[in-house]
């Protein structure tokens, strides 16, 4: 019994052997008919090999369709989410769980997104962005323009934990901040909001820093936006943070055409 073992051992290790011998042999020969015939074979190995990875995580990265529209209550998500898909006006409440569809990309590859429109309940939004930023494309976070003064603490704090998740995330979406509401005459301007917003999550930082060490001493230090020691600009973070104006109602009110051509050029980029 134990011959038989052998053998069959010494049969494997024979193969084994043999395939070995037939590469040793292999490389040799490339090496005396060509030297540089076997550093071109190489070459084109890691080619190959550098082409499947890529495809690997293309087709991660296209798998994630999905595109959230994130944002206070009264921000005009739903009308913009009802507008990208239809184009027509149409009156619309505050919402208590999600709204879906597709949105077909406006360029010529015929490409199609999913449109999320999560609530912006304080009670509800950080729920309903915890189950879906994991197949988030891009997040679109909307703001008032016309409230943004009023509303800058929230919109700044909600904006904070959004942008946590993001970077958190294994393949960070894209990231856009949509200044809505642009037809009405106290709008700010995207670049107003964008200074006031980096100024109040400077803020934040700060106070966030803190509070651990004076709540308990033994919590580990929050996770933090920007540069260590420097005031934040959105520059500074990881993913690329973009802002541009719209108005989902549009400048003629209810039966006019709504000014979101920014927006849909936007989405036709990242699709």
């Amino acid at each position: 019994m134990a011959s038989a073992d052998s053998r069959r051992l010494g049969n494997g290790g024979s193969v084994g052997g043999a395939f070995q011998l037939y590469l040793d042999s292999l490389r040799q020969e490339l090496r005396q008919r060509d030297p540089t015939l076997l550093s071109v074979v190489v070459a084109l190995v890691a080619v190959l090999l550098t082409l499947v990875f890529w495809k690997f995580i293309r087709s991660r990265r296209s798998s994630q369709r999905a595109v959230l529209l994130v944002g206070l209550c009264d921000s005009g998500k739903t009308l913009l989410f009802v507008r990208l898909l239809t184009g027509l006006y149409r009156d619309t409440q505050t919402s208590i769980t999600d709204s879906s569809a597709v949105y077909r990309v406006n360029n010529n590859r015929g490409t199609s997104l999913t449109l999320i429109d999560l609530p912006g309940h304080e009670s509800l939004r950080l729920q309903f962005l915890e189950r879906f930023k994991a197949s988030a494309r891009a997040i679109v976070f909307v703001v008032d323009s016309a409230a943004f003064q009023r509303e800058v603490k929230d919109v700044a704090e909600f904006l904070y934990q959004v942008l946590l998740d993001s970077i958190g995330l294994k393949n960070t979406p894209s990231f856009l901040i949509a200044c809505n509401k642009q037809d009405i005459t106290m709008a700010k301007s995207a670049k107003l909001i964008q200074q006031q917003l980096e100024k109040e999550i400077n803020t934040l930082r700060v106070t966030r820093s803190a509070a651990p060490s004076i709540l308990d001493s033994s919590s580990t230090a929050t996770a933090q936006l920007g540069k260590k020691g420097k005031e934040f600009e959105f520059s500074q973070l990881p993913l690329k943070v973009e802002f541009l104006e719209c108005s989902a109602k549009g400048g003629r009110g209810d039966t006019g055409s709504a000014d979101i051509q920014d927006l849909e050029k936007w989405l036709a980029k990242i699709a």
